[in-house]
């Protein structure tokens, strides 16, 4: 089993580089923290990046995820190999472009890039934001695949990621005491769904509800108090139509967490009334 460490970044390309920047900086509150052949770098907390951005499709999406040492990449390798995926070890550049020591790419198999890396930079300084949203970690994303069972059962049976909750066929995974550091997303094509940051406390996410809505951000939902994380929540579109999300208080779990079912409803996606768009939750084909 590949066991994951940590949880480091997102790589997007977009269709224009400067407006994605500058949404970052000036509604997200990011901070961007370099600019180096054509990537620029932001984050929302004291590692060295969280998203990195580039002029490029804006359906070209890489998640980085963190293993504790090269001896362990070097298994990973191997077992992913053994499982018939196509593995590509990074030059030391490709590295040096990721903020990390070392690291192994491979796709899943809804087909979504997944970056493997030791040793991922650590920052110097404290993170300072382009506005304060009240931003102190970059905590999950909403993972797009394309048959959610069989997807779950890769992470679980590959990785060390045990399911936290369902929602329809949609498993919340985590590999640590977080709720979920994943959401899978039905979809029929790959890629990452939303983002998640996590911010101190509700009137942060009610800060920025405003704050948005006076910007003309459109809102996908919220505000909101996940009735499977209790998170309460702000959903948001970015350039690409690419979705952020706030939320802040969202449960911890243990060993002895068991995992429930919800159906796909609105009660089930938010305990408060918010009323989310849920065809991105459907999935017949998987249901039959």
């Amino acid at each position: 089993m590949i066991e994951v460490v940590g949880f480091r970044y997102c790589r997007l390309g977009t269709a224009d580089l400067e407006k994605t920047v500058k949404f970052a900086e000036d509604m997200i509150g990011l901070e961007v923290v370099g600019r180096e052949n054509g990537c620029v770098y932001t984050r929302g907390d004291d590692r060295d990046h969280n998203i990195c951005y580039f002029q490029g499709d804006p359906t070209n999406h890489t998640l980085g995820l963190e293993l504790a040492g090269f001896d362990e990449l070097d298994a990973a390798e191997s077992n992913l190999s053994a499982a018939g995926l196509e593995v590509n070890r990074g030059s030391d550049a490709e590295a040096a472009a990721r903020r990390c020591m070392g690291y192994i790419n491979f796709r899943d198999p809804s087909g979504n890039s997944i970056d493997l890396t030791v040793r991922p930079f650590a920052a110097g300084h404290r993170y300072f934001p382009g506005r304060d949203a009240g931003i102190d970690e970059f905590s999950h994303i909403g993972l797009a695949v394309t048959n959610p069972r069989e997807a779950e059962k890769f992470w679980s049976e590959m990785f060390n990621f045990r399911t936290s909750d369902w929602i329809g066929w949609s498993a919340l995974m985590t590999f640590d005491a977080v709720h979920h550091r994943f959401a899978l997303f039905p979809s029929d094509k790959p890629g990452i769904q939303h983002i998640n940051f996590q911010v101190r406390e509700t009137d942060d996410v009610m800060r920025s509800n405003y704050f948005l809505r006076d910007h003309q951000v459109r809102i996908q939902a919220g505000p909101g108090r996940h009735s499977l994380s209790g998170a309460r929540f702000l959903y948001f579109y970015g350039p690409d139509n690419m979705i952020y999300e706030y939320s802040c208080g969202v449960r911890m779990v243990d060993d002895s967490w068991r995992a429930r079912q919800f159906p796909v409803n609105d009660a089930s996606f938010c305990a408060w009334g918010s009323k989310p768009d849920l065809s991105v939750l459907e999935d017949t084909d998987t249901a039959e």
